[in-house]
């Protein structure tokens, strides 16, 4: 097992009393004792500090100094900021920025550290609903397993994580996440604990998935784990659990091997999920149960990409669909 490479901690960052970036952390901490998510009070720190350095850089110091005018200064400054690039911020990305600023205030004016709300009439920009950007095809899924080299112990693995993610649906950090006990090769079912918004589910996995797995489990595993055992089902090549970020390069490499020429990575596998059951009949209920969404609206995007199941509802049904071969071909048309 290869050693993992030593990182060099970070020093904490320190707030001066009744700064903007010392009520960010007491607010974050606030967050915990209400059992939000780790992913959520952990991207709520780190945009309300980015705000805390942009007022800091304009001698902003304090909540109280915040009004209306200087969020939507900062509401403007983002719209015009580019990255590396050259590229803006997307609206999604702003409006990310600005809607924990809401909240924040808020809350300080709850806890009476301010006498008003500053960003409660900011207007946050309007999100678009975007396609999913990359489907695959079942062709496509069966090239990126053939692109995974099942005599190596490495590929055992991969090609387990990548059938879980094809049959469940699952979220990367739902994933990384499991437990060795949450699948159930009995009943065929795995069990996400505190997927999005820390809520359980139960969910089913196929026998083809779940024959990996077992594979994985008895053959590979063992070789990976180091002791004291944690118990997580996937581990990384130094024994450990694996990242959500370090997961999406793992699979993005692994899709960019097949040579598929689509660009994805996990996410790509829960949105084939989808679309794949739904062109094969299942109801969008069933969908939104499998994926873990709790408003039906985040479900019926994967209606707008099942393109296939479309265009065979419309060969027959439309009266036009088709060129019927007794028709006769007048010149100058279609041949």
């Amino acid at each position: 097992m290869a050693k993992k490479p030593r990182k060099n901690p970070k020093p904490p960052v320190l707030h001066s009393p009744g700064s903007i970036g010392a009520y960010a952390e007491e607010y974050c901490n606030w967050l915990t004792t209400r059992n939000y998510s780790e992913q959520t009070i952990r991207n709520r720190r780190h945009y309300l500090l980015f705000f805390a350095d942009w007022c800091n850089e304009r001698g902003i110091e304090t909540p109280s100094e915040v009004t209306k005018p200087v969020i939507e200064q900062y509401q403007r400054w983002l719209f015009n900021y580019r990255k590396k690039g050259g590229e803006p911020l997307s609206f999604r990305s702003q409006h990310s920025q600005l809607l924990p600023l809401r909240a924040y205030f808020k809350w300080l004016a709850r806890q009476n550290y301010t006498l008003y709300n500053p960003a409660s009439e900011i207007d946050l920009p309007k999100l678009d609903k975007p396609l999913p950007r990359n489907t695959l095809s079942v062709d496509e899924v069966e090239k990126v397993f053939d692109a995974i080299d099942p005599r190596e112990p490495s590929g055992i693995r991969d090609r387990a994580v990548i059938e879980t993610f094809y049959s469940t649906g699952m979220r990367r950090k739902e994933l990384v996440n499991l437990k060795m006990y949450d699948i159930d090769f009995e009943r065929g079912t795995v069990f996400i604990r505190e997927g999005k918004g820390k809520k359980d589910r139960v969910v089913p996995i196929g026998e083809r998935a779940m024959a990996w797995v077992r594979k994985y489990l008895y053959d590979v595993r063992p070789h990976y784990a180091a002791m004291p055992d944690s118990g997580v089902l996937f581990l990384n090549d130094y024994g450990e659990q694996y990242s959500v970020d370090r997961m999406t390069a793992h699979v993005r490499e692994l899709v960019d091997k097949s040579e598929i020429a689509k660009k994805g990575s996990c996410h790509m596998f829960r949105h084939t999920c989808a679309t794949l059951m739904l062109e094969g009949g299942a109801d969008i209920r069933f969908i939104q149960q499998q994926l873990g969404h709790e408003d039906l609206r985040a479900t019926e995007v994967y209606t707008r990409v099942s393109i296939e199941k479309l265009k065979a509802i419309h060969t027959a049904t439309h009266p036009a669909a088709k060129l019927e071969k007794s028709m006769e071909i007048e010149d100058g048309g279609p041949e």
